[in-house]
């Protein structure tokens, strides 16, 4: 065969191993409900939490598609127990339906990603709002202790290295919840105080917005989102056509990492 020949059957094959139905899994940080653009060149989008109802979409969507499923944990890199809840899920699939069909990708991103993202939303705000006299204020859903003190040195992460006085954070559900982080940035000095989310969901929930508090806007777009799931599902492919379906190195996500116990952990990922 000539090497122009070979060349093409590769690339053939390589897209079709790519093709695959996607099923987004999420935790506290909102990644299941998360707004996205259509995967070219893959099947329909599918939403879940790790568990029963994770083992049963698995199992009805093989089902209903001759492609693999692809599963992508909806972490920004403060969920460890999502991806390994996620891994054990898929490791109690049985079944020939199940043998190589089934592949876990990487985690949608980490905490150097999402630091990065955050400076540039930060970032962005400053320009527009003006830095001398802004504190940002970056808001998340409460979830654990661990994975909140993570957001807080994030926070200070991102602080020293963005020219802005003040980088705090407010937890939706939580302590400090967004009031008390907007007395905080007053106490502090601020004139001006933005609310940039570092999770997947809107940067306030509920009634609105206090008085003299600026939405710094989504943290990520749709195509950003969806260029991302896109990226982990292409390269999770590749590795299912040599044999590696990702489940294992899943299950140490979580490994030394703190449980704190969070009630969606406790109801989500029961086995029965």
């Amino acid at each position: 065969m000539p090497p122009e020949s070979h060349r093409s059957l590769a690339v053939t094959l390589a897209a079709e191993a790519a093709q695959a139905t996607v099923i987004l899994v999420g935790g506290h940080e909102g990644g299941a409900d998360v707004d996205l653009e259509p995967l070219a060149g893959h099947g329909p989008v599918s939403r879940s939490v790790p568990g029963r109802q994770l083992d049963e979409l698995v199992h009805q969507t093989l089902d209903s598609t001759p492609w693999p499923v692809c599963v992508v944990p909806m972490t920004l890199g403060r969920d460890p127990q999502l991806v390994a809840d996620t891994a054990r899920t898929l490791m109690r699939l049985t079944g020939d339906e199940v043998a190589g069909r089934v592949v876990l990708t990487e985690p949608f991103a980490d905490a150097t990603l999402l630091t990065g993202w955050l400076r540039v939303a930060v970032s962005r705000a400053a320009g527009q709002l003006g830095a001398t006299d802004l504190a940002v204020l970056l808001t998340a859903n409460a979830a654990n202790r661990f994975d909140d003190a993570e957001l807080f040195r994030i926070a200070h992460l991102v602080k020293s290295q963005v020219n802005v006085p003040w980088v705090e954070v407010a937890l939706r559900g939580g302590d400090p919840d967004l009031a008390a982080g907007v007395e905080r940035c007053e106490q502090l000095g601020a004139r001006q105080i933005a609310v940039i989310p570092a999770d997947f969901g809107p940067a306030v929930t509920g009634p609105g917005l206090l008085p003299g508090v600026v939405d710094g806007g989504t943290l990520l777009t749709p195509a950003a989102v969806s260029g991302m799931v896109a990226t982990r599902v292409d390269s999770a492919m590749l590795k299912l056509g040599r044999g590696d379906d990702g489940i294992a190195a899943g299950l140490d996500a979580d490994h030394e990492h703190g449980h704190g116990g969070a009630p969606w952990h406790e109801t989500s990922c029961d086995p029965d």
